[in-house]
């Protein structure tokens, strides 16, 4: 990418949400984007942005454990792919929503989620 490239990521509707050593492999961390709450994780160098929020009940999901490339909700056990949010096992049914994310230089940028549910 040029120089302006995160003009033109500005453009295709991405901002800068950290820098890449903000969230090391292993690593998961929150950030608001228009009201939204989106959980950014780091497996394995791969990183996954999911909306912070159960499909289930509309609890938070980010505190929950991580197994690979899923998450089990804290508060009844459903089961979300980081990779494509699907929901994996009851209660949920629907899947969380993600969000694209890239890397420019040490900079992580996440697509501006526009009316995601």
């Amino acid at each position: 990418m040029s120089l302006d490239s995160g003009v033109e990521l500005a453009r295709d509707g991405f901002v800068r949400v950290a820098g890449i050593a903000d969230i090391p492999p292993g690593a998961r961390t929150l950030i608001d984007l228009e009201e939204e709450t989106i959980a950014i994780f780091n497996i394995d160098g791969e990183l996954y942005c999911i909306a912070d929020v159960c499909t289930h009940d509309g609890g938070p999901l980010a505190d929950g454990d991580v197994r690979g490339c899923e998450i089990e909700c804290p508060r009844h056990g459903a089961r979300f792919d980081l990779r494509t949010g699907a929901a994996l096992s009851l209660p949920a049914v629907i899947a969380v929503p993600t969000y694209e994310a890239r890397v420019v230089g040490d900079a992580i940028y996440v697509k501006v989620p526009r009316n995601a549910w």
